[in-house]
């Protein structure tokens, strides 16, 4: 069995290394017992820093993350990417995505690593193929949605949609992240059709609802935008792990009060997702939030894992 997990870990920096915040961080991951980690909010101080110095700075961090988790993030060194490390970030804004595994548990395909910036994403997306005992390598990608502009979202999803799909169908693998938005995932019961998430955002009355809400159902319905989700889940190309194996809805943010870390007006709510592509479906397993008292402390976002039988991954030899 494999266990894929993701956390937004809260602006992790190098010079946190240390501290109470970053070892909590650490000790929710260890207590998860991830093969496989997504980890967005890697960030630099771009005010102390050179730009240039940018991408060395995260690879540290992210190394360092890596090495005290039990975890690697080592690729091979490129002359496009001298840094060795499996990250990615916009080039405009030191925010990165990485993807941390366990060795001898999860071995990355040579020459599969793949970091995704501007124009394409907000934050960025970290790939890389990942054999894991399967027919066929997974491909899992790191992602993190824009905060702030619902057709972004969207456009991302296609782009990342692009990088899954291939002839005939879709390729087996996972993408992992803080999406920033609901999922459109739905369930039925009683003949009727619902989001598996209910609206988060119906009682609101802030600023910055242009964000999640779609624009002509503010001040009335005020549902949440989900196109960005809409596209990747269209005819079962992914499906949302969570639902997927029928786990009862959960927050996954919203535990931080106000002056605990950024002021948050939206409450709780779940936008940290696992999705996995049609071939890759049938080997989900179990699911899980992760809600120990190391992982509410470490970040603003819990982590999510999903365990994988690698023996029932479609997708040929």
């Amino acid at each position: 069995m494999i266990r894929i997990a993701n956390l937004n870990a809260y602006k992790l920096k190098l010079d946190a290394r240390g501290s109470a915040a970053w070892q909590a961080r650490v000790t929710a991951v260890r207590e998860i017992g991830a093969h496989i980690l997504g980890l967005q909010e890697v960030v630099v101080d771009e005010s102390a820093t050179a730009k240039q110095e940018w991408d060395e700075t995260a690879a540290e961090a992210i190394q360092a993350f890596a090495a005290d988790c039990g975890l690697t993030a080592t690729v091979d060194a490129t002359p496009g990417h001298p840094y060795g490390t499996a990250m990615a970030a916009n080039s405009h804004r030191p925010w990165y995505t990485a993807l941390l595994w366990d060795p001898n548990a999860a071995a990355v395909v040579p020459g599969s690593y793949r970091p995704y910036g501007a124009p394409d994403f907000w934050h960025g997306f970290t790939s890389a193929r990942f054999d894991i005992g399967a027919r066929k390598s997974v491909k899992v990608g790191s992602y993190h949605g824009d905060p702030f502009r619902p057709d972004f979202r969207a456009n991302e999803a296609l782009r990342v949609k692009g990088m899954y799909r291939c002839t005939g169908g879709a390729e087996p693998g996972f993408v992992i992240g803080d999406f920033n938005a609901p999922s459109a995932a739905t369930v039925t019961e009683g003949g009727l059709q619902r989001y598996y998430d209910a609206e988060p955002y119906v009682n609101q009355d802030h600023d910055d609802l242009e964000y999640q809400v779609i624009p002509e159902t503010i001040g009335g319905d005020q549902l949440a935008d989900r196109e960005q989700t809409r596209a990747l889940l269209r005819r079962g190309f992914m499906v949302d792990a969570a639902v997927h194996l029928g786990v009862p809805p959960h927050p996954t943010v919203g535990h931080w009060e106000d002056g605990e870390g950024d002021p948050d007006p939206w409450g709780p709510r779940r936008i940290d997702l696992i999705l996995a592509t049609r071939p890759a479906a049938p080997a989900l397993v179990a699911y899980g939030a992760h809600r120990s008292k190391a992982a509410k402390v470490g970040s603003d976002h819990l982590p999510i894992w999903v365990d994988v039988d690698p023996s029932k991954v479609e997708g040929g030899a």
